[in-house]
């Protein structure tokens, strides 16, 4: 008796992504019947990349992240899904065994984890490995939510079952420290703006505590010193990005 195999549809959203997108659509060409990318009108190099490859392109304006990878989910034609970044690929491991997860699919979604290279270093503790994502799951059974820029996917019933793939999303963030900064500062405005629309309070004590604590979890108890230099630089902006969302936060209620 023939095993029936699921289909698979990869969902993709994109601004200037000509740096990463095409180790993106690689590393998925053999993995899904359908690849879809949600572009953001990119000024660069990305659509003409895409195109070279046999995608469904879709140029929607930006609607937020969490809005935008919903509406990507929509486009998809099958409702098994697997979903990446631009700047996002899947591990040869991780390919194997999504592949073999479309004739053997038990679960409503997979966490993978996240591996992530920094300056040209493949970060392996802090916060940033395992760094666990559920990316592979059923749409008609998830959404995409959370608190921009922190979005997650959210199965809908309590009692959904999640498995655990083997192989790792490779995730090609900062490049440069200047880069690092430039997204600091663009993500703790976008924290702050949501957690002032949730109505997030933030007096001085959680100021300095959270992000103290957020240095200190990340630097000591997650071991990001193994990580050299680069750790510590990791460890030291992810408290200033706690301490930038909330000092942001505190400057939204004066005014």
């Amino acid at each position: 008796m023939s095993v029936q195999m699921i289909k698979l549809s990869a969902v993709i959203i994109t601004y200037n992504e000509e740096r990463n997108i095409e180790k993106c659509l690689q590393s998925l060409v053999n993995v899904a019947d359908e690849i879809v990318v949600v572009d953001s009108f990119s000024s660069d190099k990305t659509k003409s990349i895409c195109l070279q490859y046999n995608v469904k392109f879709i140029e929607q304006k930006f609607l937020g992240y969490i809005e935008q990878k919903n509406f990507a989910l929509t486009q998809a034609s099958y409702d098994h899904v697997v979903s990446l970044d631009g700047d996002e690929s899947l591990s040869e491991t991780l390919q194997k065994s999504i592949i073999e997860l479309k004739s053997n699919w038990k679960f409503d979604g997979y966490y993978c984890n996240r591996l992530n290279n920094f300056c040209g270093q493949w970060i392996k503790h802090s916060d940033w490995y395992p760094n666990k994502k559920l990316r592979v799951f059923n749409k008609t059974k998830a959404n995409w939510a959370g608190i921009n820029p922190h979005d997650h996917i959210e199965l809908n019933h309590i009692a959904s079952k999640i498995g655990h793939l083997k192989g790792d999303i490779l995730h090609k963030t900062y490049q440069s420290f200047s880069e690092f900064n430039q997204k600091t500062e663009y993500f703790s405005t976008i924290a702050a703006k949501a957690y002032f629309d949730n109505g997030k309070k933030a007096p001085i004590w959680k100021v300095i505590f959270n992000s103290t604590w957020a240095f200190f979890k990340a630097y000591f108890l997650r071991l990001g010193f193994l990580d050299g230099f680069n750790g510590l630089v990791i460890c030291v902006q992810t408290a200033n990005i706690t301490f930038l969302k909330y000092s942001k936060l505190r400057e939204l209620y004066k005014k």
